[in-house]
């Protein structure tokens, strides 16, 4: 009988691990793997403050005059031998300033857009590159920042011996502001000058957490340990290790945090996390009424003139 009972458990055993494998593949197809078309837990449309029609009209313009432009196409070689491509603009008076752009989950470099016209206007080159699993660069698969600050110290390099650069600014959001932060923990030359981060998360582990609970209502454990696992052999990295407030707990630049205070996507409370373990000279603005990403088109007047006084500091 005990054999018996010993039999029974083991099969029951072994169909818990087919079954946690199964669905663990599922989560690393639609979460990191490079393609797949995934709805996020967002957040509801009167999440927003109504944007004025002065900063609407200021975006549009953004974006009208972003189009018009022709970024020249540049090109690295990641340390694992991917093709990664960014757009770049030289200023016409470009004075030796440079910002990178980092875009969000799933999104491309001309996801930035309304970004770009502002900078090139303050005379900075721009470089928008595409993440790996993105757009027009290679990589089968999500980094969510971590392989990818790693990419951006090749793409800071390449600004400096190619263009010339002596003050680069990094900027980013979303997935781009914790792919920022992570770059922050790295040994960066002098010429980066600061880290602009909107709606950063802490951890790729903590997030997805998050999205796991509000998406699928599922608790987190075990199936986010099994997924972690597999994207380790797969990609390469545990959401554990892919952490931006152990980078930021290293960073010696000047830093500025931005995060909605309606931001359903990614928690507000990640933000105060960040900024309590970030080095460096530091700097939190907590948006009232924004939701995810949403403070430069609830607050574009503000934001624009608490980001020149963040960038007139770091270039002193």
């Amino acid at each position: 009988m005990k054999k018996k009972h010993m039999i029974i458990l083991g099969i029951v055993i072994g169909i818990l691990i087919i079954g946690l494998l199964v669905a663990g593949n599922y989560f690393y197809g639609e979460g990191i793997k490079r393609g797949t078309d995934i709805e996020l837990h967002s957040e509801s449309e009167t999440v927003n403050a109504e944007a004025s029609e002065t900063a609407l009209s200021i975006i549009e313009e953004a974006e009208e005059w972003y189009a018009t432009q022709e970024p020249e196409i540049l090109e690295i070689q990641s340390y694992d031998d991917l093709t990664l491509k960014a757009g770049f603009l030289k200023n016409e008076e470009s004075s030796g300033k440079a910002v990178i752009l980092a875009h969000g989950y799933r999104g491309k470099h001309d996801d930035m857009d309304d970004l770009v016209k502002y900078y090139y206007d303050q005379g900075f080159d721009v470089l928008m590159p595409d993440a790996r699993g993105h757009g027009a660069s290679e990589g089968d698969y999500i980094g969510y920042g971590w392989h990818d600050r790693l990419d951006y110290v090749k793409w800071i390099d390449l600004l400096i011996a190619e263009y010339g650069e002596e003050d680069i600014l990094l900027h980013g959001n979303s997935m781009g502001a914790a792919l920022v932060l992570m770059t922050s923990g790295e040994e960066l030359p002098s010429e980066v000058k600061g880290i602009i981060a909107d709606s950063s998360y802490t951890t790729v582990k903590e997030e997805l957490k998050h999205q796991m609970k509000y998406l699928y209502h599922l608790p987190s454990f075990p199936l986010l340990d099994v997924t972690s696992v597999i994207t380790k052999v797969r990609a390469g990295y545990y959401f554990g290790e892919a952490s931006a407030v152990e980078q930021v707990k290293k960073n010696t630049r000047p830093l500025f945090l931005i995060h909605g205070d309606a931001d359903e996507l990614v928690p507000t409370e990640m933000a105060y996390e960040l900024y309590d373990a970030a080095g460096g000279e530091k700097e939190l603005w907590i948006v009232p009424n924004a939701g995810h990403t949403k403070a430069y088109t609830v607050e574009t007047e503000e934001f624009q003139q608490r980001l020149q006084s963040f960038i007139d500091k770091a270039l002193e």
